[in-house]
């Protein structure tokens, strides 16, 4: 009925891509390892809801937009290279907190982890050329209601994703529990975290405009 087609090859292609190592897993995995299994899952969601930015974009027509003007492409490119270099340099900056000391301040903390994997995907310009080019291949041309199909294609892509993303942060916080009883190994977590930051802001800031 919404012209979908071939949602079998989606569904692997969709979990094939999300289990591939990318910067996403990364900063689920430091998540947890700075902050246990919540850490984790709520970079996790945020990381999806930042997608879904891209996939309601793609279904109205926003990211067409994007990739059409020079100007727009240019100008979220750059409001996303700065946030990431700006929160990658926090990050290298900042005292590493004891897993002790983190219960207290948890509730505000995950709020902060939440909503840097929001900003991070969806001022990512790459990711809303990513769902542009890779939904349609799934969606018939003479699809009667192409908006809702991009939507429901997308919202799976973000199920097995998060799925995924949370059963990383599972692994990696029960693994990294006595790492995070050591000022060095969170250290070391705070500058890996800051340096991906940094290197996804200075890839952003090199993609070419179309």
């Amino acid at each position: 009925m919404l012209g979908i087609h071939e949602i079998g090859l989606f569904i692997l292609s969709g979990v094939l891509l999300n289990i591939t190592p990318g910067p996403d897993s990364v900063y689920v995995i430091g998540r947890s390892m700075q902050m246990g299994w919540r850490g984790g899952a709520a970079a996790a969601l945020g990381i999806s809801c930042g997608c879904f930015v891209h996939v309601a974009g793609a279904a109205i027509g926003l990211s067409a937009l994007l990739m059409a003007s020079s100007t727009a492409f240019s100008i979220l490119k750059l409001v996303g290279a700065v946030y990431l270099v700006v929160t990658g340099l926090q990050m290298l900056l900042s005292r590493p907190v004891l897993a002790s000391a983190i219960d207290e301040p948890v509730r505000s903390s995950l709020r902060r982890v939440f909503l840097q994997g929001v900003f991070t995907n969806a001022l990512n310009p790459k990711v809303a050329l990513f769902f542009l080019a890779f939904l349609p291949q799934f969606v018939a041309a003479d699809a009667p209601h192409k908006p809702l199909a991009f939507l429901t294609l997308g919202l799976i892509f973000i199920f097995t994703g998060t799925l995924w993303c949370l059963v990383l942060a599972a692994f990696a916080a029960k693994a990294a529990h006595r790492l995070r009883q050591s000022e060095g190994a969170i250290a070391w977590v705070n500058r890996a975290l800051g340096g991906l930051f940094i290197y996804l802001g200075i890839r952003v800031a090199m993609l070419e405009t179309r």
